[in-house]
């Protein structure tokens, strides 16, 4: 049901055993080591940010803002603004973050926020696994979404099952999946009814099943490996997603 546009307001604190100055060059690179390739922000407050934003705090390694109005190809009533703080523990060794993302959403308002909090809740674990297992390692990223029957209801399902997943296997557990190229080794760090998080000893693999807020299952792929190939990773995973929902 279409509904009149709102405010919202999405926050979330954890603590990551990194440095402030590796959760600050996380979020600023833009290299797709957690969420995916985009132009770096400027450097100061007024600069440009990624996706046509501005900045509106810029204090490294504790602050950064960016802001934007009228998000393109959506309403000009949209606001979107992403904030981080950020603060050292344990003398330095460790950081805390808070990150807040608000903005208004135009239609849709409940859709919107739960699918928005709930992606929130995986990219941020993505940016810890990364920090904890890969930093500063250069990364190859590759993103893809399924056909159209990937939109249904158990779309999700049937990936876990084409994985050959177990019901059983949680966060946590050591795991044998079954990918473009054949059974490979994995360790399952995420798990709900939404997500599929893997970690091997070379990548992070995301399975996204945006089918619950009306879209195609999405899968991207952050290749840690020397010789790392994002061209090949996405039409491998795109193949075997198609087989899927053949």
């Amino acid at each position: 049901m279409t509904q009149e546009s709102k405010e919202f307001e999405i926050v979330r604190e954890f603590e990551v055993d990194a440095t402030p100055e590796e959760v600050w060059e996380a979020i600023t690179t833009g290299t797709g080591g957690y969420l995916w390739p985009m132009e770096p922000p400027e450097p100061r407050v007024g600069g440009k940010g990624p996706f046509g934003s501005t900045i509106t705090a810029w204090d490294p390694p504790h602050r950064y803002v960016n802001r934007v109005e009228g998000v393109e190809g959506i309403s000009q009533q949209t606001l979107n603004q992403l904030d981080h703080t950020i603060e050292p523990r344990e003398g330095g060794r460790r950081a805390w973050v808070r990150y807040v993302h608000s903005g208004i959403f135009v239609d849709d308002w409940d859709n919107q926020y739960d699918g928005a909090s709930k992606h929130t809740d995986f990219y941020l674990h993505t940016l810890r696994q990364y920090l904890t297992h890969f930093a500063p390692r250069p990364v190859a990223f590759a993103t893809l979404n399924g056909p159209e029957k990937s939109m249904a209801a158990d779309a999700l399902t049937a990936v876990e099952r084409a994985l050959a997943l177990a019901d059983d296997a949680a966060p946590g557990a050591a795991v044998e999946v079954r990918g473009p190229e054949g059974l490979f080794g994995a360790v399952v760090d995420y798990r709900d009814p939404y997500f599929v998080g893997l970690r091997t000893d070379d990548s992070l693999i995301r399975f996204f099943g945006r089918n619950h807020w009306g879209a195609p299952v999405g899968i991207s792929v952050h290749d840690f490996a020397p010789d790392a190939d994002a061209k090949a990773n996405e039409a491998a995973w795109q193949r075997w997603l198609a087989d899927v929902f053949a």
